[in-house]
């Protein structure tokens, strides 16, 4: 079956793209990045002296797009997701948390155990959706608001759920363009500014990271959408540490 050690080597799809293994239960806390002090973003890797640069639009690539409320996550995923020329799927973890209605955690009660609960099994699901996608050949790219100081929201998880190929990347635009996109928005989605500024501060771990940071506060969603093309191409040539 796809995914099954096969002489102790990983079976791969066609195309030679590995098949990420199995989640395990999420039991414990996601895990933890331990950030670099500096303020100055990183940018994309660079690729290899000498080494082409993959074409991401060919390639099939499993993508994290991490960002503050109102950063334009699903937007520019859906977009990024919709232009490509192979199967690629737009996995939104605020859809499937709200697929709960009666006793749904609604986020600006606050965060507590119920509200976790909830955010950990949205995060599995969508981890086995983003396995079973890419175990049939078809890209994905998930978004959610990961905080680079919280194990509970950590990348460890989604390294977990979805497999060691999973490309994160950030997208940050300024705290007045969150404000600005936050306040069109309607239902649960809405946070108050305090939140918003709160979770945009926050996201400034990212910076010095090593991960890619996209500042798309000046860009439309069609450049924002290349400008991940980029970046996605840069981390298949060169893999960020994390």
């Amino acid at each position: 079956m796809p995914g099954e050690d096969v002489g102790g080597e990983r079976m791969q799809q066609p195309g030679g793209m590995p098949v990420p293994p199995p989640a395990p239960a999420d039991g414990g806390t996601a895990g933890n990045l331990r950030l670099p002090h500096g303020t100055v973003p990183a940018p994309a890797p660079a690729p290899a002296p000498g080494a082409a640069t993959p074409d991401p639009a060919h390639v099939g690539v499993a993508v994290l797009l991490i960002g503050p409320a109102g950063a334009g996550k699903t937007t520019v995923a859906r977009l990024w997701a919709d232009r490509r020329p192979v199967p690629t799927a737009h996995i939104s973890l605020d859809d499937v948390r709200e697929w709960v209605r009666s006793g749904f955690a609604d986020p600006r009660s606050g965060w507590d155990d119920r509200s976790e609960a909830q955010y950990r099994l949205a995060r599995r699901t969508c981890g086995f959706a983003a396995r079973n996608y890419l175990a049939n050949g078809i890209s994905c790219i998930l978004d959610d608001a990961v905080f680079p100081d919280r194990p509970a929201v950590g990348l460890g998880g989604w390294k977990r759920h979805v497999g060691p190929g999973l490309i994160p990347i950030v997208l940050l635009p300024g705290l007045d363009v969150v404000l600005e996109r936050n306040a069109a928005r309607t239902g649960t989605r809405r946070l108050s500014d305090e939140e918003v500024a709160t979770i945009h501060g926050r996201m400034a771990g990212w910076y010095g990271s090593g991960l890619p940071i996209i500042d798309n506060s000046r860009h439309d969603v069609a450049t924002t959408a290349r400008m991940l093309d980029d970046a996605v191409a840069r981390s298949l040539t060169s893999p960020p540490q994390w």
